[in-house]
């Protein structure tokens, strides 16, 4: 039985938060787990991450496989980088940086 630690999506709509599972590689996304080892919402300020060290050690010795995105929260977990995941600037942020990177681009020339 192959087995995968990966993200599974909780949370409403527009609003995502994901739990981080052990589960058999073929089961479905959001499908059956075999275990919870963290969860994982970056919708909040600052971002909510927590994963049972122990637990992902435990399943990685049985052979189980990270998916990427997993593999680099948890190592930024184990780094203590934690509070440096950002997420995605909201929208109106992305348009000021743009403007600014325009205007000074422009500036420049």
């Amino acid at each position: 039985m192959a087995t995968m630690i990966r993200m599974q999506r909780a949370g409403a709509r527009n609003h995502p938060a994901y739990r981080i599972v052990v589960t058999h590689s073929r089961s479905p996304r959001d499908g059956r787990f075999i275990e919870k080892v963290g969860y994982y919402n970056p919708t909040q300020t600052p971002i909510m991450l927590q994963i049972d060290e122990e637990r992902v050690e435990y399943w990685l010795s049985q052979g189980a496989k990270c998916s990427e995105s997993v593999a680099t929260l948890y190592k930024r977990q184990r780094a203590g980088k934690v509070a440096e995941l950002t997420g995605r600037p909201k929208f109106k942020e992305r348009k000021a940086a743009k403007k600014a990177a325009a205007k000074a681009g422009g500036g420049e020339e």
